[in-house]
């Protein structure tokens, strides 16, 4: 399988969250999985990209060009794509998953989580999403969807779309598992009747 792991690029963060990202690397690698990321060496960017080298998996890196000096491109990366700006960027890594592991990130991370997980909502892929929390960074945002459930601007369906899980071996038994199939209804483009 072919997972996709989004995740941040900030130098600023705790070495936890780095080390988190270097075990989902290795996890993926020892279960034989392949690695599609943002294609950058810095934070957990390049530390879940070498873990997952070092464990033997394949690794596919895919960049903007305007990120490739900032960033720093993966030239170690088993392939290296170079795109023409973020949102071709994330349509490629789209492409070339299977299945989308979210670990704790900031804005990018968060604008990636969002696109790929409104589109699972909305029925336009069937990809196993999960993301993986053990320190509760994304515990305010599980409350904030709950609180737009409650509020009517989303359905139930956004909680059937997405795994939220605390292990990297709970994160990779969920995207492992077969997706549950959701399909959307005209009920979910309309607006609710007051």
């Amino acid at each position: 399988m072919r997972v996709c792991v989004f995740c941040s690029s900030s130098s600023r963060i705790d070495r936890r969250y780095l080390d988190l990202a270097a075990d989902a690397g290795a996890e993926l690698a020892r279960r034989g999985h392949t690695l599609v990321s943002g294609g950058a060496t810095v934070s957990c960017m390049g530390a879940v990209a070498r873990a997952a080298r070092d464990g033997g998996a394949k690794t596919i890196g895919v960049i903007p060009k305007a990120l490739v000096d900032v960033e720093i491109a993966d030239d170690d990366s088993g392939e290296l794509v170079v795109t023409e700006d973020m949102r071709s960027r994330k349509g490629e890594m789209d492409r070339r998953s299977d299945a989308f592991l979210v670990l704790p990130g900031g804005l990018g991370t968060l604008e990636e989580l969002f696109e790929i997980w409104t589109s699972r909502v909305l029925g336009m892929h069937e990809k196993p999403i999960a993301i993986l929390d053990p320190h509760g960074l994304y515990d305010p945002l599980r409350e904030l969807m709950r609180h737009l459930l409650d509020e009517g601007f989303a359905r139930p369906r956004i909680f059937d779309a997405i795994g939220w899980t605390t292990s990297v071996a709970e994160a990779f038994d969920h995207l492992e598992r077969s997706p549950v199939h959701l399909q959307a209804t005209a009920e979910d483009y309309l607006e609710a009747e007051p």
